[in-house]
């Protein structure tokens, strides 16, 4: 059986390249230099008619995943939106300031989130015992977790993550991203994983007075038709 590939975007030109180059699965965020915010409602209209299934990225701000009662709030009504879009599930986190998870409020996005897939992001990453983490992932009902191993990339993480991919025992998906390419591919799905998590993307510069007013960075990543089929090949 083939890794499940899941492209994440956070463009119109985006989402369509990695449709076009044949991925699996979208996560759909905005503000992918950042870690991934919320997607807008623009995009996530798009998104729901592009025929693959998509998950989005709740998370209303940069930074921690440490919410006040307000960004609760909001990330509760996100997800309400997203259902009334037809999107297929949601990527959550949650933390206390030392990384544990934050299951008191995990559990008010999972009952908000009931009927949809499931995912808990890099918040899991942040935690000093990932191997606890994942079990409270399991009994809150999540399906899938999006981890780097603990490390800043999922290659550097590889031997955490196997270890999560044994302890989950088919229980819950264990699915590796940050800087996953064609180059670690081979040796990520020797992890004995089932899915993987990339951008697929590649650095395009930006010129002009966007930048010099302050309305761009002067690099930009962009997801690429090709850059998906080749990781779909590497998977092979």
């Amino acid at each position: 059986m083939g890794v499940t590939l899941e492209v994440c975007v956070d463009t119109a030109e985006g989402l369509a390249q990695a449709v076009a180059g044949g991925a699996d699965r979208i996560e759909l965020c905005a503000a992918l230099a950042l870690g991934g915010l919320t997607p807008p409602a623009g995009l996530i209209q798009l998104a729901a008619g592009c025929g693959v299934p998509v998950v989005a990225m709740i998370r209303p701000r940069a930074g921690d995943f440490v919410w006040s009662e307000a960004e609760v709030d909001m990330m509760e009504t996100e997800i309400a939106a997203m259902r009334a879009a037809g999107l297929h599930g949601v990527v959550l986190g949650a933390s206390h300031p030392d990384g544990r998870l934050d299951l008191d409020v995990l559990r008010r996005l999972v009952a908000a989130s009931a009927g949809m897939e499931l995912v808990l992001h890099r918040a899991i990453d942040l935690t000093a015992d990932m191997g606890a983490a994942l079990e409270e992932a399991v009994t809150l009902g999540f399906h899938r977790i999006l981890t780097s191993g603990g490390e800043v990339t999922a290659e550097a993480g590889a031997a955490r993550i196997a270890a999560l991919v044994t302890q989950a025992a088919g229980r819950i998906t264990v699915m590796p991203g940050s800087g996953v390419n064609p180059g670690n591919a081979a040796a990520l799905k020797g992890l004995g994983i089932s899915e993987i998590h990339a951008s697929c993307s590649a650095q395009t510069p930006v010129t002009g007075r966007a930048v010099e007013m302050g309305f761009a960075p002067p690099v930009q990543r962009q997801t690429h038709a090709d850059a998906v089929r080749a990781l779909k090949t590497a998977l092979e």
